[in-house]
Formats: C-alpha cells, sequence, structure tokens
C-alpha cells in the first residue's frame, strides 16, 4: 500500500484543473468587475485568495520531498523533443543500447562463472590438499560443487576441462607417436 501522504497522478492533475478554474473565475469577475460598486471589489479580491492558495498548494504539493509522484524526465528527452524528434524514437534506441550492455554484462558473467569453475576443477586436480579451500570458495561464490559437470558442459555433453584433458592426451599422443 502506498505512503498516504504521497499524491497520486490524478491528484496532481485535479490541483491543476483547481488552478485553471480560478483563473477562468478570475477573467469572468474582471470582464463583469462594476468600478463603482463594492460587491465586485470583494468577490474579485477572493478570487484572487482562492487562486493563491490553489497555486500555493500545488507548489507544496510538487515540491514535496514524500511527494515524488511527479516523474523525472531526463534532460537528454528533453533535448531530443526540443530538437524535433520523436521521443519514442529515444526510447526505443535507449531499450535497444540498455539491452545491448545488459547482453555484455550476462555474457562476461557466464565467461567469469565457467572461468571459476574451470579454475577451480583444475586446481583441486593440480593441488588435492586444497581442495576443501576451493570447495568453499565455490560454495561462497555459488559455484556448482567439483565433480559436478552441469554448468561447465560443451555441446556434446562433456565438461570444458574434458576437453583440455583430451586435448593434452592428444598432444602427448602425437608427441610420443612421431
Amino acid at each position: 500500500m502506498a505512503p498516504l501522504d504521497r499524491m497520486s497522478h490524478e491528484e496532481f492533475e485535479q490541483q491543476l484543473k483547481d488552478v485553471i478554474q480560478d483563473f477562468y473565475q478570475i477573467m469572468v469577475q474582471v470582464s463583469t468587475y462594476d468600478t463603482t460598486g463594492r460587491p465586485s471589489r470583494d468577490v474579485l479580491s477572493n478570487e484572487v485568495k482562492t487562486l493563491s492558495r490553489s497555486l500555493q498548494a500545488l507548489h507544496v504539493s510538487a515540491s514535496s520531498p514524500h511527494g515524488r509522484a511527479l516523474p523525472s524526465v531526463p534532460p537528454e528527452l528533453l533535448e531530443y523533443v526540443e530538437n524535433g524528434r520523436n521521443p519514442d524514437i529515444y526510447t526505443r534506441e535507449f531499450v535497444e543500447l540498455v539491452r545491448r550492455g545488459n547482453q555484455l554484462i550476462r555474457g562476461k558473467i557466464c565467461a567469469f562463472t565457467a572461468f571459476r569453475d574451470v579454475l577451480a576443477e583444475q586446481m583441486a586436480q593440480a593441488m588435492p590438499e586444497l581442495r576443501e579451500d576451493v570447495e568453499r570458495v565455490l560454495e561462497a561464490t555459488g559455484g556448482r560443487p567439483l565433480g559436478s559437470s552441469s554448468s561447465a558442459e560443451g555441446g556434446d555433453g562433456s565438461t570444458t576441462a574434458g576437453v583440455g584433458a583430451r586435448r593434452a592426451g592428444a598432444e602427448t599422443a602425437s608427441t610420443a607417436g612421431g
């Protein structure tokens, strides 16, 4: 549930409509103003006071730190529109830029995750005395347990560490045979 002191868009809109209505009432009073009659001056004075209260209420609502219901428009978008361009195009370009950035970051995260898993596997094989430490680091960083091959599998079901071992085995076989 939203805080009670936070105004909705509709409430701001209603306050703006009230200000416009007050301006209209002042216009009507000015156009029918009777310079000799006292009631016209009192009515006009009351309308101006009403407008002043409406403007103060709108100002307080718009500048309240709790009432940040008004959207924040990026200055780049304002400049884009001022130059006569379509804001939908700006939004589309921005979304594409963010999507590309997210894909890049996701790729880096996947690469580092795979590197972490392969490095842990290789360290556990090369230095068995560190296996417990490697497992603790994997657990703390959300890595797969040692011996599991789910995240570092190649398309054929083999692990990347296994592919490296096969390559190393093929190289030793070719050097031994040659």
